[in-house]
């Protein structure tokens, strides 16, 4: 065998190994606020491409655990892995952990995109600096690139018009569909959605829904924390319930929403699954 050949096969297979490394894995993650435990002992592992949606009752600690998936709140205890490399620490000879330093951690957290409750949008720039600013000057991208790439991202959330709009002359809607650009920009790894539609109005509701349902076809992993249980069924691969800062259930939607085992699960749904005319749960049950 030739070295070319060699070296090509030893190339295939770190290629394939690599790719067999889950996207996340959250490994016993703890997480304390002055007496109150937020997280305890959480586990978790996501797939490359893999949408996982994340539900529970408010204060099951879905938030904080993404607030800690990229190290804006610092887990207490535990690990948590992108692609493999420890997020907010770095392995130590002895097989322990080290903190690392806010310039590398600020490095990590370029590659997990991050969708908040409330937009987060800088108000003095306009739509189209939004999203340029984070691959100018974290990735360096020259300005004339990274003004294609933001027409190109406001063209695939159907905001093409409003390049030079201030986010205040936006709806609620359209600021969020501005902000989910701003974080695909930077290419990143895996996308962590918190609530992404909790602070609009229900008619606003869809078509931030429906920009994230035209991503999850397009292979990019995705973590989401919501409360729209039917939009859960329809894109998760995974649904995860978490319940006073643990996860008591996972498992395809089919599974989890119709015939939960975790009598927490069934409760929580319960609570969740109504509507006006009483009759929500049954349709989630037995879809159409």
């Amino acid at each position: 065998m030739s070295s070319v050949e060699m070296t090509s096969r030893a190339a295939s297979k770190a290629d394939s190994a690599a790719d067999e490394l889950p996207i996340l894995r959250i490994v016993d993650v703890w997480k304390d606020r002055g007496r109150n435990t937020v997280l305890k002992g959480v586990h978790l592992t996501a797939q490359r491409g893999q949408i996982m949606c994340l539900l529970g009752p408010s204060g099951a600690g879905k938030s904080t655990l993404l607030r800690t998936i990229n190290a804006i709140e610092r887990a207490d205890r535990g690990l948590i892995f992108i692609d493999g490399e420890p997020i907010g620490c770095r392995p130590m000879p002895d097989g322990g952990y080290v903190r690392i330093s806010e310039g590398a951690l600020s490095r990590q957290r370029a590659q997990i995109g991050m969708v908040f409750q409330n937009f987060n949008l800088f108000p003095h720039m306009t739509v189209m600096r939004n999203i340029m600013d984070a691959p100018v000057r974290v990735l360096g991208m020259t300005p004339p690139t990274a003004t294609r790439l933001a027409h190109d991202l406001l063209v695939r959330v159907g905001l093409e018009n409003k390049a030079e709009a201030f986010p205040r002359q936006l709806s609620g809607g359209q600021q969020q569909r501005v902000a989910i650009a701003r974080a695909l920009a930077m290419s990143p790894k895996l996308m962590l959605f918190d609530e992404p539609t909790s602070a609009l109005d229900p008619h606003l509701t869809g078509e931030v829904l429906d920009v994230i349902k035209t991503l999850a076809g397009t292979g990019i992993s995705m973590l989401i924390v919501t409360h729209e249980i039917s939009f859960a069924r329809e894109v998760a691969n995974t649904v995860v319930v978490m319940v006073d800062g643990q996860v008591v259930e996972q498992g395809p939607p089919s599974q989890v929403l119709c015939d939960p085992q975790d009598p927490r699960t069934r409760t929580f749904l319960a609570g969740s699954i109504k509507d006006p005319a009483g009759d929500a749960e049954r349709k989630l049950l037995n879809p159409d």
